[in-house]
């Protein structure tokens, strides 16, 4: 949940830099004009003296040009991640750190709770991180494989840092799960950045908020995640899926299938109650929630999906939306693989 926090943050940063800058790059903003690097006009050259024409219409434009950062972008980019990672590493102190005691540094091994569907969001908020903070350093001019590695790295240092913080905190424990979540999460983005200069396959995220039936149990889940509907969606990981989102087209470049056509497989779990079992006791050790009745359970899913990012526009403002939207599972149609039974959804959110 906290490390969720941050990727919201990050979008939300996008959207100010996306509104305080529009206006300035239609007039004396702009970036400067990217040049030709003398490898390429030796590599044009060679190429017309073999009086080659076919090689060079091959030639890429993006081969040719060296990205020119601009300074004061950089600049703006430099001051916003200070200023957004420290903000938010100090309202995090504030808002849970600070309510309970402090102890030495420890481990704490939750490796096998809430079925790893929390391990499941910190390699989600990983990866969408690195990539939304990629998008910013790419706006500054500098180059995408640059921007990647700065984005990227920069993210999992973040988590780190509040991996450390719960370390010493006795309420939590540092968690070489979680952190390991992490580095996997940072590393599908940058990975994939990379080898194809792409995000091929995009992990993604979905939650439908739930009414368990029963009075007793929807008051264990008021208590465990909240009550309102952004308490739930962080916390209740029983209306949490994850999704690795594959485009088709970027695999089969030669077929005829929509470029925004994506196809996703998902986990998630149930009948979660409690992070390691589904019973509670209070501080005099009294059972005070006890069903271990309720089978918890995983949740495996295969479903089509949307890449948004693959949808052409102009419009500035509707391509930073679509970066936002391709972190969320778009609803479709979808099938399940549970408790070695198979079912259909006609919807599924």
């Amino acid at each position: 949940m906290k490390s969720f926090l941050n990727f919201l943050l990050l979008i939300f940063l996008q959207f100010v830099l996306f509104f305080k800058t529009n206006a300035q790059d239609s007039t004396k903003n702009k970036p400067a004009l990217p040049f030709v690097s003398p490898d390429s006009l030796k590599k044009i050259d060679s190429v017309a003296t073999a009086n080659n024409m076919n090689a060079l219409l091959q030639i890429k434009i993006t081969d040719l040009v060296i990205n020119t950062p601009i300074k004061k972008r950089v600049n703006l980019i430099t001051a916003i991640n200070i200023a957004g990672y420290g903000g938010s590493l100090i309202l995090l102190n504030q808002a849970w750190y600070a309510k309970y005691p402090r102890s030495s540094f420890h481990t704490f091994d939750d490796n096998k709770e809430w079925l790893q569907v929390d391990k499941f969001g910190h390699t989600w908020t990983a990866y969408n991180t690195g990539k939304a903070s990629t998008e910013m350093w790419k706006w500054t001019g500098m180059n995408k494989k640059k921007a990647a590695i700065i984005g990227g790295l920069s993210g999992a240092a973040y988590l780190t840092v509040i991996e450390f913080l719960d370390g010493f905190s006795s309420e939590w424990g540092f968690s070489w799960g979680d952190m390991g979540a992490n580095v996997f999460g940072s590393g599908l983005f940058l990975s994939q950045e990379l080898a194809w200069g792409e995000q091929r396959i995009q992990y993604k995220f979905s939650f439908h908020n739930k009414n368990y039936g029963e009075p007793l149990l929807n008051q264990r889940a008021d208590k465990l995640f909240g009550n309102s509907w952004y308490e739930r969606m962080l916390k209740d990981y029983n209306g949490q899926s994850y999704w690795l989102s594959a485009n088709l087209k970027s695999f089969f470049p030669q077929s005829n299938l929509p470029a925004w056509l994506n196809m996703s497989v998902g986990y998630g779990a149930e009948g979660m109650f409690g992070g390691f079992e589904n019973i509670a006791t209070d501080r005099n050790g009294t059972i005070t929630f006890d069903r271990r009745d309720i089978k918890r359970y995983r949740q495996w899913y295969l479903a089509p999906d949307v890449d948004f990012t693959k949808i052409k526009t102009n419009k500035k403002w509707l391509r930073t939306a679509f970066h936002f939207l391709n972190a969320f599972k778009f609803p479709a149609p979808a099938l399940e693989l549970s408790n070695g039974k198979l079912k259909a959804h006609a919807f599924l959110f």
